[in-house]
């Protein structure tokens, strides 16, 4: 626990200093430019099948009624562009974080390097394309769960218990691989991993939970829908801050494990060499 309070202050510090703001820009203009295109081009064909989709299902037309019994009728209307973002958003999130893992991340670890870790040999056990698959294929099982737990999502407390497992899941997986690519073998990654797998395991649910926030706005009124440009451009940069914060916090955790296990590696062979050397 002292760890992984002291990687947070650690990450927190350097969450404001202006390398790591600078790279919160480049994965919010890709995200905000291709994001924003293609939600102007293809909205109404999204509402659209949307309320198609609605209409067929048994249990809209009980939540409509119940709309209807609490004087909440106008409601009708927003359901379908509400699911619509409610759908878009966690996929913008996906993409920040895909854009953060390949182009901030490495700017973010030889951040960190040069000034925590700096004696820290690099053994390149990774590589840009097995952080690529990495990344991909971890996106796609988590997108595959988003899929199959959609219909809890118009349930509470699901609604804000969902997102914050799987962000913290995704968040995990990418990004352990990512801070440790550089300076661990995939030998030590895998073992690191292995050891630290639950604090690990936090550090990506608490990080979920912290990029749950800005979707947690949209829940709070529909009639934000008007505002959803204006809102999504402003939520897509906090989401990169709070992943790049994230992205430092994995990396101090994981750098600084690493370096701990190294320490306890060469202590047990000096004792092995010790115990030899008495022996003959």
């Amino acid at each position: 626990m002292t760890d992984l309070l002291r990687s947070f202050g650690r990450a927190f510090a350097s969450a404001f200093h202006p390398r790591m703001l600078w790279l919160t820009f480049k994965p919010f203009i890709v995200a905000t430019v291709g994001w924003g295109m293609m939600l102007w081009f293809f909205w109404q064909t999204l509402t659209g099948a949307t309320r198609a989709w609605l209409d067929d299902w048994s249990f809209t037309a009980t939540l409509y009624r119940l709309f209807d019994w609490l004087g909440f009728s106008a409601l009708h209307a927003v359901i379908a562009p509400f699911i619509v973002i409610a759908m878009a958003i966690p996929l913008i999130v996906v993409t920040v974080l895909l854009l953060i893992a390949m182009l901030s991340m490495p700017a973010v670890i030889r951040f960190l390097a040069a000034r925590h870790f700096p004696e820290l040999e690099m053994r390149r056990g990774g590589t840009w394309y097995g952080s690529l698959g990495q990344a991909l294929s971890t996106t796609l099982v988590c997108l595959l769960l988003l899929v199959v737990t959609l219909p809890l999502w118009l349930v509470p407390p699901f609604f804000a218990l969902i997102p914050p497992l799987l962000w913290g899941w995704l968040t995990y997986r990418v990004m352990c691989y990512d801070a440790l690519a550089l300076h661990a073998s995939r030998d030590e990654r895998r073992e690191l991993v292995r050891r630290h797998r639950w604090p690990l395991l936090l550090i990506g649910i608490v990080s979920g939970l912290l990029g749950s926030v800005p979707t947690l706005l949209w829940a709070s009124s529909v009639w934000l829908i008007v505002l959803f440009p204006v809102i999504t451009t402003v939520t897509i940069w906090i989401y990169a801050f709070i992943l790049v914060f994230s992205a430092l916090w994995f990396g101090y955790y994981c750098l600084r494990a690493l370096q701990r296990m190294r320490a306890q590696h060469q202590d047990g062979a000096y004792q092995v060499a010790s115990v030899s050397y008495r022996s003959n």
